[in-house]
């Protein structure tokens, strides 16, 4: 489904005006940008022809849903997206305002691109299907039933998404969820994610003195958190990289030498890698490739630390307290709850008395794999080849989307994740962008998935 240079401009347009909201689910600040958001994708989602849109409200933010269902024998397919976005944080970094899109061409990117926050996670791609949809509606090709189910809250963590699938469980039911939330090898390899991380994220709190002290006054005599802190996250990789927690890999899944070496026959450049990064040296667990560490592999990282005294010019404090957010992907057959559990015991045992330490848990979320042997992985690989020319890679990503494993469990469903973006357009990061080859590809393709699933479940 070819687009006219007339659509093309009408939905690049639309999509502009969506991201130049602030829908920062993060900052209570922007709680009313986040509600406005919502309900331009409801008019824009009522506009296009779905029947019985509604802001649904949660303990949160709202879901946003709608549905097309044109005969109630025919399979049906709920696509999942997210509204909200990160932090902008650091704003200084952005070679533009992350809230006032610009189009800008680059050398992955040579038909432009569009940079602001949230362009390419997820706002752009979650608008790819209402602008499918619609086109669908246009032309009476819509081949099955489509339900949206578009969330506010993601990017901190779905909590209420979970309550929501159960309360609403015959409302949502489906016969396979569609995501586009996650990224191509590149523009000319595309591919589908087949495996995802799970998460553990974790806010770690350390307290010495019942104030701020003069680092003079008491300095070499009290303990100083940030010190003690620094020490404690240095402790929890060894010189091979790995992972010191104990018991952190009892239940890590073993790929056979076979797969391992099938995953690494996916196109990448290492000096292209590093050269986009701008770093002279990889770095990560000892004994696995690059692509093997980003996939197969569970990690733990510092996310923020701070404590003290941070703005301009001197102060000299010891500090109270000193903070940290650590999250930790994981792999099949981990849990969150049982990682946390390991690390908050590790890092206690690990503290001197001088300090008390509390580790709060954050969001979290299971890993998951998806089989290649599925009508809906089928439908997807024969999308995407019929729309780029070739067949599609299967990967493993090494990202989170913990919704998935919900959906299975509450849904009783899989999940397609047939996204769209490059690894290089920074999401999460300064100066993120989705590329307008992609986002209009993705319109192109996804009626695509639609036609070859409804075939293939006949």
């Amino acid at each position: 489904m070819k687009l006219s240079e007339e659509r093309k401009d009408q939905f690049l347009g639309e999509l502009i005006e969506l991201l130049k909201i602030p829908s920062v689910s993060a900052d209570p600040e922007y709680a009313e940008d986040v509600r406005n958001t919502a309900s331009y994708i409801a008019e824009k989602l009522e506009q296009a022809g779905a029947d019985n849109v509604e802001i649904m409200e949660t303990n949160g933010f709202p879901i946003v849903f709608g549905e097309k269902i044109i005969d109630s024998s025919l399979p049906t397919v709920l696509v999942y997206g997210h509204y909200d976005v990160q932090p902008p944080d650091p704003i200084e970094l952005w070679n533009s305002p992350p809230f006032e899109p610009v189009l800008k061409n680059t050398p992955l990117h040579p038909e432009g691109a569009i940079f602001a926050r949230g362009a390419c996670d997820d706002k752009g791609q979650m608008y790819m299907h209402i602008k499918a949809f619609e086109l669908m509606m246009e032309n009476n090709t819509l081949p099955c039933n489509v339900k949206f189910m578009l969330e506010g809250e993601e990017e901190v963590g779905s909590e209420n998404l979970g309550p929501f699938c159960e309360k609403y469980k015959d409302k949502l039911a489906c016969d396979v969820v569609l995501v586009s939330d996650t990224s191509i090898i590149a523009n000319d390899v595309p591919s589908i994610t087949t495996g995802l991380r799970g998460l553990a994220y974790v806010e770690v709190e350390l307290t010495g003195p019942n104030r701020d002290l003069h680092s003079g006054v008491y300095g070499g005599a009290v303990a100083n958190p940030v010190n003690i802190l620094s020490k404690l996250i240095g402790q929890l990789h060894n010189d091979k990289n790995e992972i010191t927690i104990p018991g952190f890999y009892e239940d890590v899944e073993l790929i056979s030498i076979e797969e391992r070496e099938e995953m690494n026959k996916a196109p990448f450049n290492l000096e292209s890698y590093k050269s986009d990064l701008e770093i002279d040296e990889i770095r990560g667990e000892e004994g696995y490739t690059t692509l093997e560490r980003t996939s197969i592999r569970p990690t733990l990282d510092v996310n923020g630390m701070w404590g003290g005294y941070i703005g301009e010019g001197a102060k000299t404090v010891l500090p109270s307290k000193a903070f940290a957010k650590i999250s930790m992907r994981l792999v099949p057959n981990q849990t969150p709850e049982k990682i946390i559990e390991l690390f908050e015991q590790y890092l206690k045992q690990l503290a001197p008395e001088s300090v008390k330490i509390e580790v709060k848990p954050h969001h979290g979320g299971l890993p998951s794999v998806t089989p290649t042997d599925t009508v809906e992985y089928l439908a997807a690989s024969k999308a995407m080849e019929e729309a780029f020319g070739k067949k599609p890679i299967p990967q493993r990503s090494g990202g989170s989307i913990p919704i998935v494993a919900l959906f299975e469990e509450v849904l009783n469903v899989k999940t397609v994740l047939m996204g769209f973006g490059l690894d290089s357009d920074a999401i999460h990061s300064p100066n993120e962008h989705f590329g307008l080859f992609n986002f209009f590809k993705g319109i192109e393709t996804i009626p695509m998935f639609f036609k070859h699933y409804a075939q293939l479940k006949s």
